[in-house]
């Protein structure tokens, strides 16, 4: 399958990794593909020169990187995703999975954020994303576990689960498909993309546990009655 990540930061790279080690074809995608781009540091992540010399896979921007996939991913910062996914064409999102992995993060008084002001009434992002692009097939998955433990569910010790949600069942199916192919034993469907509003607003909780334990192996798992 190809997939096309939006995003050449820490959770796009870790994706992209993932995805090349399952076999598919990966591009990550960028604003501008320059030296200076290519070899900068990328909050924290490697300069995206080195992870293409090392992984195999291709940096281009994000319009082509749109146009590739058959999947096409969101790992942008949250609050940067919509300008930066408008530099998709529509047509090239017509009919194909669009996985949003963003949280709409207000880091402007520092740690731990919460959710931007815009996105804690009555929509989410993955919802604008679906507005904006009608006829993508938008799916909210692995944005409430550690970078890591998207490609890795092994990552966090014992039993915990990966929230999805979507407006389209094949859709979810397929996204669901990938996630088992990381280790993902416990996938919980969050229902329609309005399953998004929670979803995103768990990272303020996840974050916080992240920092009292100082350890990113943390996650939520539901446990139901018989």
């Amino acid at each position: 399958m190809k997939i096309g990540i939006i995003g050449g930061g820490t959770v796009g790279q870790t994706l992209a990794t993932g995805f090349l080690g399952k076999g598919h074809e990966v591009v990550i995608g960028i604003r501008e593909v320059t030296d200076a781009e290519l070899r900068k540091n990328r909050n924290g992540a490697r300069p995206l020169a080195d992870w293409q010399s090392g992984s195999g896979g291709r940096v281009v921007t994000m319009t082509e990187a749109a146009a590739f996939g058959d999947v096409v991913v969101n790992a942008t910062s949250g609050l940067a995703s919509l300008q930066a996914l408008a530099r998709a064409h529509p047509a090239d999102l017509t009919g194909k999975v669009l996985i949003d992995v963003a949280n709409p993060l207000d880091f402007s008084k520092g740690m731990p954020p919460f959710l931007a002001h815009a996105y804690t009434g009555d929509t989410s992002l993955a919802e604008q994303i679906q507005n904006r692009f009608p006829e993508a097939r938008v799916v909210k998955a692995f944005n409430t576990v550690a970078a890591n433990a998207m490609v890795d569910a092994a990552f966090v010790p014992g039993e915990h689960d990966l929230l999805i949600a979507g407006n389209d069942p094949a859709a979810k199916d397929l996204v669901t498909a990938l996630a088992r192919g990381f280790g993902w034993a416990n996938i919980a469907d969050m229902g329609d993309l309005v399953g998004a509003r929670a979803m995103e607003g768990l990272l303020p909780l996840w974050i916080r546990m992240w920092i009292l334990a100082n350890d990113p192996r943390v996650n939520i798992h539901l446990v139901r009655a018989a």
